[in-house]
């Protein structure tokens, strides 16, 4: 198994030359370091001898302030915006955002025999991209966006890392504003790219679907000219994606795509299906859970198939993907089960988590938080959501946070208002959910907890198992 990620040691180092050529800025004073500098940091926190800092500037902060700090630490060289009164070499840069931006392109331009696979998509980005580490990684040494480097400033510091080695990249491009996903794909210069689908998360940012349709669509202008292209066949949105594509040759999967699944069974834990191929037919036996992972699994195959891999090898590939931390993670404790699906949230993904609940054994309880970037919609969308998640098999959903009153509206516009609870904070939840084991004993619980990453409802989760 070659490993997904970069260790610090084999990061290719840079010399004072190439920093200058790359950033286009200026060696203050004519000092330059005549060692290599092994790696790029931004958190001043780790930097040490032999690294170069670089002073990032945002609306709140701005890292000038800690440049001394590391000069402390042996770090003698700074990558900055206006020099500094202190004793190291500074290169001086006019915006070391953009600076951040060009290391990273050139990394990739000295890296000509990289395949690269750029995706984005309101949903599921992070699981086709695990799926896809796991297909990859077995045939060539490939990076994989780590966490959440998918933004302007996440994305170049992930192609940092990239060597002589990788055979393969995957990388997950997010839009939090219209203009994101044209600069990030734009340093990636991907072969394949796609969009996986087009949902409701920052609907705030973008005023709408078609506004997000809008912004990930910007993926598609920077695939290499005889590239592919990689779009859902059954979205609301295909249409408009289809528009968007420069490519000639083009890959559709999902239902009418030229990759689709049938004969699903979706298990507690895991699905099976037939994966039906331009390269042929297969049986999978996928190790997650929901119709929506049988979806990201035909993505993965698309994105894995335009790159040139064998369907043979995409088949275990997707049979030993794990999934990231935070979703839909099964843990067993005591005689129940929870299921941790803390990672973060959006309308289409909470209604697919309450679908993997309802296939689950014992008293089934959805426990979920607020989604966030909502913008004026968030009210409405949190009706709708609560209104839906008690219409599934689920005996209860306890909803946390600000927005939990408008999901109690939503249920209580049902028959099945009963099956909701509601409550600002997690600390009032956390009684009623200890009153629910106590009265179902000695009966097993399957507990599913989800919402958006700032909702922290991984520690409500913890609490509770704490104390039963």
């Amino acid at each position: 198994m070659h490993t997904s990620t970069t260790s610090t040691g084999s990061l290719e180092p840079w010399t004072a030359q190439q920093l200058m050529e790359a950033t286009q800025g200026y060696w203050y004073q004519e000092r330059c370091p005549e060692q290599p500098i092994k790696r790029i940091l931004t958190d001043s926190r780790q930097a040490e001898a032999g690294d170069a800092f670089l002073a990032l500037k945002g609306e709140r902060f701005d890292a000038h302030n800690f440049v001394a700090q590391v000069l402390d630490k042996g770090c003698q060289v700074a990558i900055v915006e206006r020099p500094l009164d202190l004793d190291m070499m500074q290169l001086v840069v006019t915006d070391t955002r953009q600076a951040l931006g060009r290391l990273g392109a050139y990394r990739r331009q000295q890296n000509p025999q990289l395949k690269v696979i750029a995706l984005t998509g309101s949903s599921g980005k992070t699981t086709t991209k695990e799926m896809l580490g796991s297909i990859l990684s077995r045939l060539a040494p490939t990076l994989v966006t780590r966490g959440n480097l998918n933004n302007d400033l996440g994305v170049p510091m992930m192609l940092l890392e990239l060597t002589a080695e990788h055979q393969y990249a995957v990388m997950e491009l997010g839009a939090s504003h219209q203009g994101e996903i044209d600069y990030t794909s734009q340093l990636v210069q991907p072969q394949v790219a796609g969009i996986i689908n087009i949902g409701t998360a920052h609907l705030g940012e973008f005023g709408g679907r078609e506004g997000i349709c809008r912004a990930k669509s910007e993926i598609y202008a920077h695939i290499a000219k005889d590239g592919i292209s990689v779009i859902p066949a059954a979205d609301d949105f295909t249409d408009a994606i289809r528009h968007a594509v420069q490519t000639t040759r083009v890959l559709s999967f999902g239902e009418g795509g030229d990759i689709y699944a049938t004969e699903m069974t979706l298990l507690a834990q895991s699905a099976q299906f037939m994966l039906h191929t331009p390269q042929g037919v297969r049986e999978v036996n996928l190790p997650f859970a929901g119709l929506h992972n049988v979806q990201n699994a035909t993505a993965a195959t698309a994105f894995a198939l335009a790159i040139g891999i064998s369907l043979d090898d995409i088949v275990i590939g997707l049979e030993l993907a794990q999934g990231a931390k935070g979703r839909l993670n099964f843990i067993s404790h005591k005689q129940h089960l929870f299921i941790d699906d803390t990672y973060n949230a959006n309308p289409t993904s909470m209604r697919a988590a309450g679908e993997v609940l309802a296939q689950q054994s014992g008293i089934k309880v959805m426990v979920t938080g607020d989604i966030g970037e909502l913008g004026d919609a968030a009210a409405v969308e949190h009706y709708c959501l609560g209104r839906d998640l008690v219409s599934q098999d689920i005996n209860f959903v306890v909803t946390v946070g600000e927005f939990a009153p408008a999901a109690l509206e939503g249920a209580r516009s049902t028959q099945y208002g009963k099956k909701m609870q509601a409550f600002l904070t997690q600390a009032q939840a956390l009684p009623f959910l200890m009153s629910l084991v106590e009265t179902h004993q000695p009966q097993s619980m399957s507990f599913l907890f989800k919402g958006s990453r700032y909702t922290h409802m991984e520690t409500l989760m913890a609490d509770l198992m704490e104390k039963i």
